[in-house]
């Protein structure tokens, strides 16, 4: 398993954090856009490395930086490694009934990247409220339905 540890300063600003990357992501890892499993103060999560604005950096969700008791601005040891397992969501069914339920939803649906998935996925499973969790689920179908048409992601072989 290719994996690399670098010490480094988290960046945070305007309540966003990520981990820069002082290197080259293709050389150590085959591409510049990896997945890749982080480790940093003993909490591991799944990202992938991003190139925005010339600069390299893995997004550090907060739910992440909190669950890793940081602050965001640390000085710390990081460990990246390359990540081959296939990523997945699975939506809860009544999620996927409402998506379902709406033509062309579901078809629009599996062409989402996982990020966009999750997010969905995530903002339906922390409502509180039931009318809360309902309003979420059809404001998430009407998003999902009015998106052009794209076709759906193959899976990607790793090398």
């Amino acid at each position: 398993m290719t994996t690399k540890t670098i010490t480094v300063t988290l960046l945070h600003e305007r309540g966003m954090s990520a981990i820069p990357v002082p290197f080259d992501p293709k050389a150590a890892f085959g591409k510049v856009r990896a997945p890749v499993k982080v480790t940093l103060n003993g909490y591991t999560y799944r990202s992938t490395i991003a190139l925005m604005g010339g600069h390299l950096f893995v997004p550090l969700r907060r739910s992440h930086r909190e669950a890793a008791g940081l602050q965001g601005s640390e000085t710390l040891a990081v460990t990246l490694e390359l990540d081959t397992a296939t990523r997945a969501v699975t939506p809860p069914a009544d999620l996927v009934r409402a998506l379902k339920a709406a033509p062309p939803a579901w078809e629009r649906w599996q062409a989402l990247s996982v990020t966009h998935q999750r997010e969905h996925v995530e903002a339906v499973e922390e409502a509180k409220r039931p009318e809360t969790r309902a309003r979420r689920i059809d404001g998430a179908v009407r998003a999902i339905a009015a998106m052009p048409a794209r076709a759906p992601k193959a899976p990607r072989a790793r090398r």
